[in-house]
């Protein structure tokens, strides 16, 4: 007889997948570099839009965001438009960096 606790139950996060845990950092990150008082990063939707979203960012809160994933991350963002795709959400970060940690 197996015990179940549902999604989300109680787990430890050395548990979680690996992109699951990229985006609890990331969301963890975000909070932090941007210095969001009172914002609990457990709370941030993966895929809330970042800019006109709950966290209300704006297009100056989104460049501090590039300049620190590309330190935290070891990424490169000299594509406006890239920078516009990838930081739409957590989720979109998160596979963005998913994917070149793998091509690497």
């Amino acid at each position: 007889m197996a015990s179940s606790h549902g999604p989300g139950g109680g787990g430890s996060d050395h548990a979680q997948a690996p992109e699951e845990a990229l985006r609890s950092d990331l969301k963890r990150f975000i909070v932090d570099h941007l210095r969001l008082p009172g914002v609990d990063p457990a709370s941030i939707a993966d895929e809330a839009p970042l800019v006109g979203g709950g966290l209300d960012l704006d297009s100056i809160d989104v460049l501090e965001l590039v300049t620190g994933a590309e330190k935290r991350y070891g990424l490169r963002f000299e594509d406006p438009d890239l920078v516009q795709e990838v930081f739409k959400s957590v989720a979109t970060i998160a596979s963005h960096i998913a994917a070149h940690r793998g091509s690497r």
